[in-house]
């Protein structure tokens, strides 16, 4: 699976971004697809996660009824909507690919290169 970020950019605070990540190279409807972000001088921080059916849907707190995820499975892209940015959601954001459970506890096979995301206060 190879998967490709895009969309970052720079924000003020209180703004939105949308993050897609496009798949390709294997069936893209059965894999379990999520986000990740790292800020500078900071852990690796799961997002959020959609299942390979888009029933399951779960975010972090640090993001929960700001950050909502979805995936088109006829264009093989997932998408990260970030409204109300705060300033600590700076950071690079990476999407992941997993045919198991993706979460805080477990590293997805697949990643992406990651986008940058800055929010300005």
């Amino acid at each position: 699976v190879q998967l490709q970020a895009s969309g970052g950019g720079l924000v003020q605070a209180g703004g939105s971004l949308r993050l897609s990540c496009a798949g390709s190279g294997r069936t893209f409807s059965g894999y379990h697809m999520g986000w990740f972000r790292q800020a500078p001088g900071k852990e690796r921080e799961f997002v959020g996660y959609i299942s390979w059916s888009g029933h399951s849907i779960d975010y972090a707190d640090s993001v929960k009824g700001r950050f909502t995820i979805s995936r088109d499975y006829g264009a093989n892209t997932m998408y990260l909507e970030m409204n109300s940015l705060k300033p600590e959601d700076t950071a690079v954001y990476y999407c992941v690919a997993d045919q198991g459970a993706i979460s805080a506890s477990h590293d997805p096979d697949y990643w992406g290169q990651g986008t940058q995301v800055t929010v300005s206060s």
